[in-house]
């Protein structure tokens, strides 16, 4: 692969960022309910780290470290999604969606996309993700795409001098395999 991709699903688009979003990502990761969640995000975002942060994925992409996508519906931004290649077949999932866009499905609707284009499109063969066990929905989001609990990380790390239990998810892809199959076979 060499040029980024662009993925679709029935509400949202899933491309690369622009500095035209930098503004959109310090206002909306940048909550304060965004950053609780997330291991790398700070609160307060600080004015241009955006910026330098988009400036790092064409990179990334090139490296073949991270793929990252904006996640757009109708034109706006409403969150982001990485896929984190770990090597030898296996990548890491993250992801973040601002808080006026929680509750919508957004996120899995996109992971569910990016798990797809995990295996078929960049030969992946284990896909996975935690999220700190405080947030339920988040576990939704992996379980919604197919993902299996695997198990908890008891205070694994420290965000804002807090201990965090992780609660890791997977899914391997003679399962997402399957899955799709069933799902062609009911739809």
């Amino acid at each position: 692969m060499t040029q980024r991709p662009v993925l679709r699903t029935a509400r949202l688009t899933l491309r690369p960022f622009t500095n035209a979003d930098a503004p959109a990502v310090e206002r909306l990761a940048g909550a304060y309910e965004v950053a609780l969640n997330t291991l790398l995000i700070p609160h307060p975002y600080p004015e241009g780290a955006s910026v330098e942060w988009i400036a790092r994925h064409d990179e990334d992409f090139t490296e073949n470290r991270i793929h990252h996508f904006a996640l757009d519906a109708d034109g706006e931004l409403v969150g982001a999604m990485g896929l984190v290649m770990k090597g030898d077949g296996i990548a890491e999932i993250g992801y973040w969606i601002g808080v006026p866009y929680w509750k919508r499905g957004y996120a899995s609707e996109a992971a569910a996309e990016v798990v797809r284009y995990g295996f078929e499109e960049c030969g992946l063969d284990r896909i996975f993700a935690c999220h700190f066990t405080r947030n339920a929905p988040s576990g939704r989001v992996l379980q919604n795409v197919g993902m299996q609990y695997e198990g908890t990380l008891r205070r694994h790390l420290v965000k804002w001098n807090e201990r965090i239990d992780l609660a890791f998810y997977g899914i391997l892809r003679e399962e997402w395999e399957a899955l799709s199959k069933a799902t062609d076979n009911t739809g």
